[in-house]
């Protein structure tokens, strides 16, 4: 799949756009991004029995006072907890209704690294009566290559970085394991459409042959000035922002 032009027309507000009233990933911060005509990034995981939400992080503590990883909750359960501004996380099937098709979404599919490829198959499930605008996308390769293997129709992208030796994102991840995603040596397994690459490690020897030879569009996170959008996009096709208005 070529990667489709609205995937890289308008800067993409991370998490949507959120502040100290609408927090990230909720339904507050995603209709201001509609509403302006930005792309949202929103992340996405699996409840304990298999119910898709949009929520970023591995813990809830910090997003909603809660105890404990939110891969061990229920639905019914995470349904009860809230955010900051006192809504529910939303599901998957909630923030497709509030986009209508409106805006792209990016939806990076959140892994643990563990082979379990569950929200791959849900996800493809989840979107198959969606007309709008989706792209996917993860940090885990495997993930990815299942959706490659399988019957998506969106367009797919890794989320990469230079090195991740000194993230601690990473810190449970083999030396090897950490070896292959750096040196990107899964291509032919995942078969991106695009590339998602961190910015500060902009300019980059993947991300410049993606773009000169695979005519494969490079989009760079997290933007958080003008100024760095501005030196960002000498060497990539969009930015994915947060703090500012682009």
């Amino acid at each position: 799949m070529t990667a489709p032009d609205w995937l890289t027309a308008r800067p993409i507000a991370h998490r949507g756009l959120h502040d100290r009233d609408k927090p990230e990933n909720s339904l507050a911060a995603l209709r201001p991004a509609l509403a302006r005509g930005y792309g949202v990034e929103a992340d996405i995981r699996l409840s304990r029995d298999g119910e898709i939400f949009v929520f970023h992080d591995d813990d809830l503590a910090r997003l909603t006072g809660a105890e404990g990883a939110f891969r061990r909750r229920d639905a019914a359960d995470l349904a009860g907890l809230r955010l900051a501004d006192g809504t529910p996380i939303p599901t998957l099937a909630a923030f497709l209704r509030a986009a209508q098709g409106a805006t792209p979404l990016i939806l990076e599919l959140k892994s643990d690294f563990d082979g379990d490829l569950s929200l791959a198959r849900a996800t493809q499930a989840a979107l198959a009566g969606y007309d709008g605008p989706v792209a996917l996308k993860s940090f885990d390769p495997a993930l990815i290559a299942a959706l490659r293997a399988g019957t998506a129709v969106w367009p797919l992208g890794v989320v990469a970085q230079a090195d991740y030796e000194e993230d601690e994102d990473f810190a449970a991840l083999a030396p090897e394991a950490k070896d292959r995603l750096a040196r990107f040596v899964h291509a032919g397994e995942t078969r991106p459409d695009f590339l998602s690459w961190r910015c500060g490690d902009l300019p980059n020897a993947v991300c410049e042959l993606a773009r000169a030879c695979a005519q494969m569009p490079v989009i760079s996170w997290t933007v958080r000035s003008a100024a760095q959008a501005a030196q960002v996009l000498r060497h990539a096709d969009q930015i994915v922002f947060e703090g500012f208005a682009p």
